[in-house]
């Protein structure tokens, strides 16, 4: 009596497999557009890209939890105002900052 096997299916290629939403190479690239993600200033493919992700990666997603957070406590709060000096000193630093790098 001969048996009838089911043919087994192909394994995915590894060009038709979904990359991959967690590493930190993939997770960098994220945080360099959360801020445009959450401006909504991202296309709906990127933007659902990025959904993926934080749904995938709790780091991230508590990541932007807290970046919205402090996002909107600063729009929601007066600039304090400097004195020329204290923009002058200001300005110092940063400059020097990014100098530096």
């Amino acid at each position: 009596m001969a048996q009838h096997r089911t043919p087994k299916r192909p394994r995915p290629s590894v060009s038709t497999r979904r990359k991959p939403t967690h590493g930190k190479a993939h997770c960098l690239r994220i945080l360099r557009q959360l801020s445009a993600y959450i401006d909504d200033e991202l296309s709906e493919n990127i933007c659902q890209e990025i959904r993926r992700h934080l749904g995938d990666c709790p780091n991230c997603e508590t990541f932007v939890t807290s970046l919205r957070q402090t996002v909107s406590l600063c729009r929601h709060s007066p600039s304090p105002t400097l004195s020329a000096t204290g923009r002058a000193l200001m300005r110092k630093k940063i400059l020097a900052t990014t100098h530096a790098r």
